[in-house]
């Protein structure tokens, strides 16, 4: 393995979970799931001989990650729906309230567009409105003004309910 690759690996390994994150907020299906992180994989190592450090590295992984789950959540919605086989029973469904909560506000997460969806989960991740900016390709105050519209949204769809 020459110096590139095991840079990479490392690289890959201190951040998966931030990969894995970034793919859940796109898909609750767990082969949907793993095809964007191997998505991801691939396009973080095409572009990483290019990758210019000017951005953290974190900050330029949430990028790529973005990108390539919005791209691939766009191209399955021009395909259209599938229907996917499944049972009608969960045997492993938490019922408890606390899950229930966790769920409903995953579901209005859900509920939201593509880049809401990700300043959103870029937020709930505690970076800031600049690193968020950077990421999702918006000026910082944008951020603010659209996490505002956001909070909005998600009240007037709990209100709904």
């Amino acid at each position: 393995m020459n110096e590139l690759e095991k840079e990479f690996e490392r690289l890959v390994k201190q951040h998966k979970t931030t990969i894995y994150t970034v793919c859940y907020m796109f898909s609750d299906d767990t082969d949907e799931v793993n095809d964007y992180f191997q998505e991801t994989l691939i396009n973080l190592w095409n572009g990483f001989s290019k990758f210019r450090h000017e951005s953290s590295p974190q900050t330029w992984i949430w990028r790529v990650s973005m990108n390539t789950c919005i791209s691939a959540d766009r191209k399955k919605r021009s395909r259209g729906q599938s229907v996917p086989l499944t049972m009608d029973i969960d045997l492993f469904a938490d019922t408890d309230d606390e899950n229930r909560q966790v769920k409903m506000l995953y579901d209005r997460i859900h509920s939201l567009n593509l880049i809401d969806r990700a300043i959103v989960l870029l937020w709930l991740e505690n970076l800031s409105y600049d690193e968020i900016g950077q990421i999702v390709g918006i000026s910082t105050k944008n951020v603010s003004v659209r996490l505002v519209r956001i909070r909005e949204q998600l009240k007037n769809n709990n209100s709904k309910k």
